[in-house]
């Protein structure tokens, strides 16, 4: 596998992992905070949706800019 390609991967894993890291921390964080368990599970599900309206709009955003300068920004 290209080095490129292994690099991409590493980082969409990552990324996706990101996502669900929380989930292991939702009842620390509510008993932290103060707050019911489901409530602090709806962490979750605002960041999965500022991700769900975050990507289109950052894709019609930097459209047009160089894919290879835009990866290395962006990592």
């Amino acid at each position: 596998m290209p080095l490129a390609l292994f690099a991409l991967t590493i980082s969409a894993f990552a990324i996706g992992t990101t996502e669900f890291v929380i989930v292991g921390l939702v009842p620390t964080i509510a008993q932290q905070l103060a707050i019911s368990l489901p409530s602090a599970g709806m962490l979750v599900s605002i960041y999965a949706l500022g991700v769900a309206i975050g990507a289109p709009v950052l894709t019609a955003l930097t459209g047009r800019l160089p894919r290879k300068q835009l990866l290395v920004a962006l990592m």
